[in-house]
């Protein structure tokens, strides 16, 4: 068992130590709620005069951290930080990225409903489950000790041991039906202790991450198998027409045999084009930088870069690749753009590429797989891609111009 909730669900369960386990989480929410709010209040204050404002929103790292270990007491599953560590050393480095952590607002949240609401509460239910069935219990040792007669708990008042020992038994049968509320309000304070501080990661974003690497291995083998079956046979084709094609004598024939060579070669570089749009060897050989540089060469409207990348994981660097082949392609088919820029580089731990252009503008997103304004799905599939890596796609589009597409996604260089 690793909840109060599954043993719960034993009918064992006065007999073992979860009642009391949930009782001491609930009742040690007191020694972190108490000190927060008072941390909170009093940076408050200094917050007022213009110093302690960061210090208060980043009150709930601390919390959070003590938090997580509390859940032990209740929850033997780890607890991990949902926090990354900054890509550069160095105070600063460290405040930027928590500041742009969704983690760290969570912890803020769950600061400040601990410190007003839920400690609280916590304290309330332990009163109400145990120190009122343990003054009835202890009625016949009040009523010995005051003497002829005692109010216990401040309700009832008792002036015989007859009356005392019956209360004492109802206390026990009340302590009895009180624990079990008692076990499931623990159990239900530390699953939204998890669900604020440590998060799981959805089955949904594991299932999205799974088939986009099942999809990229597929993407991987089908070029593998283009580039070494197909093509090559194909070369061969093409070779073994072309000394076809010098040997055969002028007349209807060879005019044929030079017809179907340059068919074959035709095809040939098609099926190039095919490979190259799969999974380009560019990128696999020397990095995204490099292949940027060879989409920008290859498109239809002229394409100013600015790049300075690392080596990057294997999926930032296609998911980049092709978010970039899909808006300049749709730069292309519906901008109505003279010219384009493609920009990209890796910084405070974030890869950020902006494919800006010139031409009418109008492109949304949420429907859209256009940097330049047509409707489209190409993007949100990108952008799909990009949510599994913790990645972001936004639009920028005013009608008339110019549009820019920024994306981001949190990685780091490969060594």
């Amino acid at each position: 068992m690793t909840s109060p909730w599954q043993a719960l669900a034993r009918p064992r369960y006065l007999r073992t130590r979860w009642p009391w386990r949930s009782a001491a989480y609930l009742l040690s929410s007191a020694f972190t709620g108490i000190p927060v709010l008072l941390a909170m209040v009093l940076l408050a204050v200094f917050s007022l005069v213009g110093v302690g404002l960061p210090l208060l929103l980043l009150v709930g790292l601390p919390l959070a951290a003590v938090e997580r270990w509390r859940l032990r007491i209740v929850d033997s599953e780890p607890a991990p930080s949902p926090h990354r560590d900054p890509a550069e050393p160095g105070v600063l480095a460290w405040a930027r990225l928590r500041f742009t952590e969704q983690a760290t607002w969570r912890e803020l949240a769950y600061a400040v409903l601990h410190a007003l609401v839920l400690w609280p509460l916590d304290v309330l239910a332990v009163g109400v489950a145990l120190v009122a069935p343990a003054g009835m219990m202890l009625a016949p040792v009040q009523l010995a000790m005051d003497g002829h007669e005692a109010r216990v708990i401040k309700i009832w008042l008792v002036d015989s041991y007859p009356e005392a020992f019956a209360l004492a038994v109802g206390g026990v049968v009340l302590l009895a039906v009180l624990l079990y509320p008692l076990g499931a309000l623990a159990g239900a304070r530390a699953a939204f202790t998890r669900l604020l501080l440590a998060p799981k990661e959805s089955e949904v974003l594991r299932s999205r991450a799974r088939l986009v690497d099942s999809f990229e291995a597929e993407r991987r083998r089908i070029e593998r198998d283009l580039h070494d079956g197909a093509q090559q046979r194909l070369v061969a084709l093409t070779m073994t027409l072309g000394l076809a094609r010098l040997d055969a004598p002028p007349g209807p024939l060879a005019d044929r045999i030079a017809t179907a060579h340059d068919e074959a070669g035709q095809v040939l570089v098609e099926l190039r084009e095919l490979i190259q749009g799969i999974h380009p060897q560019v990128l696999t050989d020397y990095g995204l930088g490099a292949a940027l540089e060879d989409v920008a060469d290859r498109s239809a409207v002229p394409v100013d870069t600015d790049l300075d990348i690392p080596r990057l994981p294997g999926q930032v660097e296609t998911a980049a690749y092709f978010a970039v082949c899909e808006a300049l392609a749709n730069v292309a088919k519906h901008s109505g753009a003279g010219r384009a820029e493609v920009t990209a580089h890796h910084r405070r731990g974030r890869l950020e590429v902006v494919v800006r252009d010139d031409g009418r503008g109008g492109a949304t997103l949420p429907d859209s797989g256009s940097a330049a304004g047509a409707e489209g799905t190409g993007l949100t599939g990108l952008a799909d891609r990009l949510s599994v890596l913790d990645g972001t796609l936004s639009i920028t589009s005013p009608p008339g111009g110019p549009t820019a597409l920024r994306l981001e996604i949190p990685c780091r260089p490969c060594p």
